[in-house]
This record gives C-alpha cells, structure tokens and sequence, in this order.
C-alpha cells in the first residue's frame, strides 16, 4: 500500500506545528487539488469545513486531533471510512490534572478563602476531609477513568455514571436512565466527561443539577464540566447558583464558545471560569501515534480507539 497524502484541516488550532510535525513522515496538504483529489489517504481534522471529505475517493481514515468527535458529525457527508480519535496518556494527565485541581479547590473552601483574602478577613473555616466528599463522574471513558484513579488516590469516595454498565475497581457504578437519579443524589461534587451525542446534549440542565446532593460537608453541590459545552444549559447553571440548587461550578466548556461578553457567567461570584482549556491536545504527543497507526494499517494491521458511529463517540 503506498503512502498517500494526509490532508491536514484544523479550526482553533494553529496548523504549523501539526503540519510541521506530520511533513517529517507524510507529505501533507491544507486543502485537495480540486475536487476527488486522488491523493489523499488520509485526513487530520478538527472542525472541518462541511463536504470538505466527501468525493475523496482514496481516503482510508479520518483522525480526530480533540478528545471529541461530535464536530466531525456536524458535517453530514462525512464519509463511510474509519474515524480515529485521540486517546493519550498526556491528554489524559491533563485532564486528570484539571478535575483534581477543580475538585480539590472546591473541597478545602478555594472561593470563600479568596473572597476572605480580598476583606483581608482573618477566618478558618470548617474543612471536612476528602472521605466526607463524594465525587460523581459522568463518562467512565479514558479521560475519566485517569481522572477518578487519581481521586480515589486522594481518598475521596468516587461514583460513575456510563450509558452502559461499566465497572472499575473502587468506583460506585451506576449506568442507564435508571441509574442517573440515584448517581445524582449520591453525588457532592458532579464532574462532568460525557461524549457529545444527541442523547448527552443538553443533558446538564436544571432538572438534573437539582438532584445532586445538598445536604452535605461541603455545604452544597458543586458542578465541574470539562466534557463540552452543549452538554449543558448555561442559563440553568446560572439559575441553579443563584437559587442555591448549586453552591459553586467550574465550567470549563459552554454553549458557545469564545464564552460571550455579556455572559452572567463571566463574572458570576461562585463561578470559576477556564477557557475550554483543561486538555490541550499537543501535536508533539499527539502525532506519532497517529503516523504509527497509518504505517501499521498500511501493513495490514487493523486500526484501533475507533469511534463507534452509531454510538457518537
């Protein structure tokens, strides 16, 4: 099987190290010569434009650069070849690095201390420990499970929530509609990984953050989304903070993103903002693997952490 070009087409990511990176083995290309550019074997995408992939008639696989497929599927001639998407012990680290650092700042009281430096107020407040706190994750995938081994390792008592059974050692599982209520109102702190798919869009809403445990040592629920951002309704969270349904979030993700000016978001008092920013996809990690699995298949070797179509992720 001779090599092919990749066609290389990236919204939201500079394309020069990614294009730097891939060129030292495969020669690539930002846009096909025209229409059915025979050439193309391969494609590595991040929000493409729509039908830029259909008519490719050589095109073997489509590698996803985010954590996140729903962008590929936004485009309705996707075509009927391999979708590959990123699965990285250093996307998952960073992942994992965020959900601790989010978890643990809500925990030991992070906003009330700053509120206190800000009056220059001299208080210690009530800290529980973290086998008080129960920590519910919504998605048992890598990126999740990385990130309750390492709360289990903190000694926080761990749920998981998964559309289907999943088990994993030490973590409290529950799956399917029937398991959400009683996941929720086991939970202190909700964490949020879900793949977007029709079923998960808009699934964070106030309905469902008004089940999450209240009565707790934390003195309420917290909300921790660093899955995407139409999984939730911005509105809702707000409207949850300011009625007490929820005492504080960390959203990383939202519906649209740059998150808008006029957000109440954005200067919320019990909201930590990032800039969809918990895990960056790295090209210096993130393309080699991609470059050994197009030389493995080219061998004949199959390809693997395929996306499930039917599924969405």
């Amino acid at each position: 099987m001779d090599k092919g070009r990749v066609l290389l087409s990236v919204t939201g990511f500079h394309p020069q190290r990614w294009y730097d990176l891939l060129s030292k083995d495969r020669e690539v290309i930002l846009e096909p010569e025209g229409d059915g550019d025979p050439s193309i074997t391969y494609a590595v995408v991040w929000k493409q434009r729509p039908n830029l992939l259909a008519g490719l008639p050589n095109l073997r696989a489509i590698f996803s650069i985010g954590a996140g497929v729903d962008h590929l599927f936004q485009d309705p001639n996707v075509p009927d070849v391999p979708i590959v998407r990123v699965v990285d012990p250093n996307l998952s680290q960073h992942m994992s690095e965020y959900v601790m650092w989010r978890v643990m700042d809500h925990h030991r009281q992070g906003a009330l201390l700053r509120a206190q430096q800000t009056r220059k107020l001299w208080h210690e407040p009530m800290q529980s420990v973290a086998s008080d706190v129960s920590v519910g994750i919504m998605g048992l995938g890598q990126l999740g499970r990385t990130a309750a081994k390492a709360l289990l390792g903190l000694g926080f008592t761990v749920n998981g929530w998964t559309r289907r059974s999943t088990d994993m050692a030490g973590v409290t599982a529950f799956h399917g509609e029937a398991g959400l209520t009683p996941f929720l109102n086991a939970t202190d702190i909700l964490v949020v990984l879900l793949p977007l798919t029709p079923d998960t869009e808009g699934l964070v809403n106030y309905d469902l953050l008004g089940k999450l445990r209240r009565d707790n040592r934390l003195g309420g629920a917290v909300l921790i989304n660093a899955g995407r951002g139409k999984l939730q309704r911005d509105a809702d969270i707000a409207r949850a903070l300011d009625d007490g349904t929820l005492k504080e979030a960390s959203l990383d993700v939202f519906q649209t993103e740059p998150l808008p000016e006029t957000s109440p978001l954005w200067n919320h008092p019990k909201v930590f903002v990032t800039p969809h920013a918990a895990a960056t996809s790295d090209p210096t990690h993130l393309v080699g693997p991609m470059l050994a699995q197009m030389d493995a298949f080219e061998r004949g070797e199959p390809l693997y952490n395929l996306v499930d179509r039917q599924a969405g992720y």
